[in-house]
């Protein structure tokens, strides 16, 4: 079908079967795993996914066209964010064909949630830092160690997991990548609450924690270019806000101020005149680099320009809201109160936006990039972390 009718039929199907703002419908994970599998069996999930592994295996276009659609409603797809914009392109990308054959299809329906196990204690900006181990155990790993920070674990039946397995070698080097079970005998997970109130992200605890050989990503010791593949999937999701349902709801977007603000007063008009460019520029943005990705031209380091546009476009969207609508928009029960609460973690999660700055210098700038005295040195060597 062309562009404008595949768009009708999306419109149409929505209308139907999604949840408005006013009406949210089904709350909770359950709640959305059903809509997920109504979303994919109607072929609206997964649209511009390898038709291989159970994705649509249509263009740019048609998923612009349904994501317009789509922005007056809530759609309940947030558990799916990590699964839908990092570990499943990166099974994609990086995964065998049984670990393609096996997960894509499931995530894409709903049938499965997806975290990914990076960050730790001692190292968060410094991801290669992680002192979580996978050490072997005859045909397959056992694991110990801790992660902290993990978007929605909580929900997740499956995460994909940075762990060491070489101490004898500098810490890029001994990494590998895993899928691990998240309902397995040795993992638990505790929330954590953040000062919105509400708990996204959690601590998780592996305690000799098996898992099969076949469930390995990519070769041994070669887990940092795995998680490199990952890391370039999550900024540019997080820019373009993939799984996150629509956006017409964010109480700081211009076209929710702009409603709620006095627009006759030239500076205001000025303002939001601001906030509309940035929003605009980081769009366009985006949307050349979804192109180029499905064109074959990874972005490489320019999702790292992506999100930090984002976190500064976030922040700059909280401070717009409070100068505006004033000191009441921090009250616990306003519209803005939550926005404005959540606004400084984007400059954390996903890499903090002076790394983001140091990867753009370094790799897109092409600037002289920090000292590093680690990169040669045996991780047993490091002073690393809680490690002694």
């Amino acid at each position: 079908m062309d562009l404008a009718e595949y768009r009708r039929a999306a419109r149409a199907w929505l209308q139907e079967n999604a949840p408005t703002r006013d009406d949210p419908g089904a709350d909770g994970a359950g709640g959305a795993k059903e809509f997920m599998a109504r979303l994919y069996d109607a072929g609206y999930s997964g649209i511009t996914w390898p038709e291989r592994w159970g994705g649509q295996g249509l263009t740019q276009a048609e998923e612009r066209a349904f994501a317009a659609e789509a922005r007056d409603y809530a759609l309940p797809t947030y558990v799916f964010s990590i699964g839908l914009g990092m570990t499943g392109p990166t099974l994609v990308d990086r995964g065998s064909d049984e670990q393609r054959e096996r997960f894509v299809r499931p995530l894409l329906r709903g049938e499965e949630i997806w975290c990914q196990l990076f960050s730790e204690p001692g190292a968060g900006s410094d991801v290669a830092g992680l002192q979580t181990r996978a050490e072997r155990d005859g045909d397959g790993w056992i694991v110990n160690g801790q992660k902290v920070w993990t978007s929605v674990a909580h929900h997740a039946d499956w995460g994909l997991l940075l762990a060491r397995t070489d101490v004898e070698v500098p810490k890029h080097r001994g990494l590998t990548m895993f899928v691990v079970d998240m309902h397995h005998p040795g993992v638990t997970v505790r929330p954590l609450k953040d000062m919105s109130g509400r708990s996204n992200f959690n601590e998780i605890f592996f305690d000799n924690v098996a898992i099969p050989d076949e469930h390995r990503v990519g070769e041994v010791n070669d887990g940092w270019s795995v998680a490199v593949t990952t890391l370039l999937h999550e900024r540019l999701s997080i820019s373009a806000g993939v799984g996150m349902g629509g956006r017409r709801d964010d109480p700081t977007s211009f076209e929710t101020l702009r409603q709620s603000v006095d627009t006759s007063d030239p500076l205001v008009r000025d303002e939001l005149v601001e906030l509309h460019i940035r929003s605009r520029a980081l769009a366009l943005f985006n949307q050349r680099l979804a192109q180029e990705t499905r064109a074959g031209i990874f972005p490489g380091a320019r999702g790292s320009a992506a999100k930090l546009l984002l976190a500064e476009l976030t922040l700059f969207q909280a401070d717009l809201a409070t100068r505006l609508v004033g000191p009441e928009s921090v009250l616990s029960d306003h519209p803005l109160a939550q926005a404005i609460s959540l606004a400084p973690g984007m400059s954390l999660g996903g890499g903090t936006n002076e790394i983001m700055r140091n990867i753009i210098g370094d790799r897109v700038l092409n600037l002289p990039p920090e000292p590093r005295v680690d990169k040669t040195v045996p991780f047993k060597d490091l002073k690393v972390g809680t490690q002694e």
